[in-house]
């Protein structure tokens, strides 16, 4: 019988049976060499009745072809199985239902503990020596700290990071990542060694191109890696207030310093490597 016919008696339509030909699953009984017409016989329509119901029941192409010639006992396993794997899935579904709010709970505690020692840090710091910043400026750049995190329960933004670390900090998989001075995803654009303050360099590399992310590097001495959070808050907040018009991201790394001199490096992310 032709296609069409087929199609008929199985109660579905002639491209389903073209595309169970095109994947090997059911290949009809003759192909007209001239016309391209497929021809099927009546005793076929039991394959098809297998292949639509196990595709229905979730098996996969290549656990159908695995299937097709097996008798009924056979198929019955597969499907007690394959209820089974059903039923294993479904539960961790409950599982993870169960445990999402208590996660969500979890992770906005941490958030706010994260907020709350940040704001202790910049609250104790005196930002005037090492950034030449008045206290007027210095509140509104607490005041867009407090603003950013507030906005992280809601959405995590990622326009702004900072990471502190030390040799034993990062776990070994995450080195390369920090790493940012060999990552040839990025490219230096500034550097500075042996200063005592940050203001007295800091206006030579605060205007940033629009659209680009940047990284900073720190490695400073014990006493400025003591006020590490507000430091590196401090310094993204003054990047982002003198360039509020444009699209950036700015991430900022802060280690000790290993010769006992202060060094900073601004590294640009090379556009070839952008998403």
């Amino acid at each position: 019988m032709t296609i069409k016919e087929f199609a008929r008696l199985c109660g579905c339509n002639p491209q389903t049976l073209r595309y169970y030909d095109h994947v090997d699953l059911l290949k009809p009984m003759k192909v007209d060499p001239w016309s391209g017409y497929r021809y099927y016989e009546e005793e076929q329509a039991l394959a098809f009745v297998k292949i639509k119901n196990l595709q229905k029941a979730g098996f996969t192409i290549e656990e159908i072809k695995a299937l097709i010639d097996q008798d009924n006992p056979v198929i019955y396993k597969a499907f007690e199985a394959k209820i089974a794997e059903v039923k294993n899935r479904l539960q961790e579904i409950e599982a993870i239902q169960k445990s999402y709010q208590t996660e969500m709970y979890t992770i906005q505690e941490k958030i706010r503990e994260v907020k709350e020692k940040i704001a202790r840090s910049m609250r104790e710091y005196d930002p005037y020596e090492e950034f030449g910043i008045t206290p007027e400026e210095y509140a509104a750049i607490f005041d867009n700290v407090q603003r950013f995190f507030e906005n992280v329960a809601e959405s995590i933004p990622k326009d702004i990071s900072y990471t502190e670390f030390g040799d034993d900090d990062a776990p070994e998989e995450e080195r390369e990542y920090l790493d940012l001075l060999n990552n040839p995803n990025y490219r230096l654009v500034y550097e500075k060694h042996g200063w005592e303050h940050v203001k007295d360099f800091f206006d030579e590399c605060c205007e940033l191109e629009d659209g680009a992310e940047y990284a900073l590097v720190f490695e400073v001495d014990g006493e400025k890696k003591a006020y590490n959070q507000a430091f590196g808050n401090t310094i993204l907040g003054i990047l982002l207030a003198r360039n509020p018009e444009k699209k950036r991201s700015l991430s900022c790394t802060m280690g000790e310093t290993k010769d006992g001199q202060n060094h900073f490096w601004m590294l640009k992310k090379r556009t070839e490597f952008s998403a």
